[in-house]
């Protein structure tokens, strides 16, 4: 007689659906804590309801934006720390579209991963629930995908997808701005989500430092000061647009204030930045001195401490740093702007 072959199952091929099932139990009151009123479905429908309200605005645009979180995700994998990067997921999305004039409005999440863990994805999207959280955004919708023999075991990777609102009178697209205008920066806590790479080669590969090693000028491990979430600049920024004339905003990220300023600026203009007008946190002299790297890479690779710039006339500049103070953000005036071909100089 011959010997009956095995029933194949999905798990057997490396996909869990009751740890799939699990991991949606486990994240379901950290979702529901995000909605607004304008959501209109629960958790688990094949897509995401939200009623705009008509009467709020008059000529209503929509925003949208996407991006994840990068190789920081390697520092969450190497520590075992998985709280946070779903705040760096919702921040590198709302403040894109932030800078836009754009209130966010819902937020989805797109997770895959090599081996699902039940309670690995709910720590995972406990940061996204957060991040949605502080930027006011509802979380109405994700995808968790189980690939195995496509991510290794202990891998995954996070992006998002924001979506925002704008009166179309009030789209700040930087046309505006014009010479005389001073810039303001709005701090940030640190490297954020960009130049990972570059921060790993040096302060995991040239250095030598451990996930757990701490430094004292740091004042935390070198893991925890690489897993510091992205800020996010919704609460902000938003009550400055309603006051203010905010002529152009830029979300500072991959490119550093070298690349992303002149996103925003008009034909003729230039920004010109004083270097030593704003705190640098000490994660960036660390990288520079151990990995011996110029400044004028250093500025076209992290944000140097800038996380958001504001772009204002010079004379509301100091009203609007006062209403910042008022509401506990810090703010440098850090540069102006003056003829140019849409580049940035230092001095």
């Amino acid at each position: 007689m011959t010997e009956k072959k095995k029933s194949l199952t999905y798990a057997d091929a490396g996909v869990d659906i009751a740890a799939g099932n699990k991991a949606v139990h486990l994240m379901k009151d950290a979702v529901r804590s995000t909605f607004r009123p304008e959501v209109l479905t629960d958790i688990g429908g094949f897509g995401g309801f939200f009623a705009l309200n008509k009467d709020k605005y008059r000529e209503p645009v929509l925003v949208s934006g996407t991006d994840g979180v990068g190789t920081k995700l390697r520092v969450a994998m190497l520590t075992d720390r998985h709280d946070t990067v779903g705040i760096d997921a919702v921040a590198m999305c709302v403040n894109d579209i932030l800078v836009q004039g754009a209130e966010p409005l819902f937020f989805l999440d797109y997770l895959a991963v090599g081996r699902l863990v039940p309670e690995q994805v709910a720590a995972i999207v406990s940061g996204v629930a957060e991040g949605c959280r502080q930027a006011g955004c509802a979380l109405i919708g994700g995808e968790t995908a189980e690939m195995p023999g496509f991510y290794g075991p202990e891998e995954y990777d996070i992006a998002g997808f924001a979506v925002g609102v704008v009166e179309r009178s009030k789209i700040i697209d930087g046309r505006a701005i014009a010479p005389g205008d001073l810039v303001i920066g709005l701090p940030s806590t640190g490297l954020h989500s960009n130049g990972y790479s570059l921060a790993r080669k040096v302060l995991l590969e040239v250095a030598g430092y451990g996930a757990d090693t701490y430094l004292e000028q740091l004042g935390r491990t070198v893991g925890e000061e690489m897993l510091a979430p992205t800020k996010i600049y919704v609460k902000a920024v938003l009550p400055l647009l309603n006051r203010f004339r905010i002529k152009g905003l830029a979300h500072i990220t991959g490119g550093g204030l070298t690349e992303n300023v002149p996103r925003v600026l008009p034909e003729g203009t230039g920004v010109e930045f004083r270097l030593g007008s704003w705190t640098v946190p000490p994660v960036f002299d660390l990288i520079k001195e151990t990995g011996n790297i110029a400044v004028e890479e250093m500025l076209r690779t992290f944000n140097m401490g800038i996380g958001i710039v504001a772009v204002v006339p010079r004379e509301e500049a100091g009203a609007v740093m006062a209403d910042l103070s008022a509401r506990g953000e810090a703010s440098y005036l850090v540069g102006e702007v003056v003829e140019g071909k849409r580049e940035v100089s230092y001095v």
